[in-house]
């Protein structure tokens, strides 16, 4: 499966965005995705993951109660919202695929997309 992350952006402390992950390829309901970040000198960090439906879903510690991911099968295609953003949300957000996975683990994604930058700057 190929994927193409979209939506990231310069936003202000305290803003929101939606990040959308396009998947191409058969049969995208048999595949988790995740997005991850990747801070300029920091280890890739995970953010949000969604089961083959909407019904296992899973956030990072810096991120949840603050984001919700969700994935349309029809369409083939994944999306973060994320809201009160911060600085330290700043980062290149990618999205990832995998056959499964346990607890998220970066390792178990073999697809990955190319990234989409997300700044949080007053």
């Amino acid at each position: 499966v190929q994927l193409q992350a979209s939506g990231g952006g310069v936003v202000r402390p305290g803003g929101s965005l939606r990040l959308s992950c396009e998947a191409s390829g058969r049969a995208f309901s048999n595949y988790v995705v995740a997005w991850f970040r990747q801070a300029p000198g920091k280890e890739r960090e995970f953010v949000a993951g969604v089961g083959y439906t909407d019904f296992v879903r899973g956030y990072g510690d810096s991120v949840k109660d603050r984001s919700t991911i969700s994935r349309d099968n029809n369409n083939n295609m994944v999306y973060l919202e994320m809201n009160n953003l911060k600085p330290e949300d700043t980062g290149v957000y990618y999205c990832a695929a995998a056959s499964q996975t346990t607890d998220w683990d970066p390792k178990d994604f073999a697809s990955w997309g190319q990234g989409t930058q997300v700044t949080v700057s007053s």
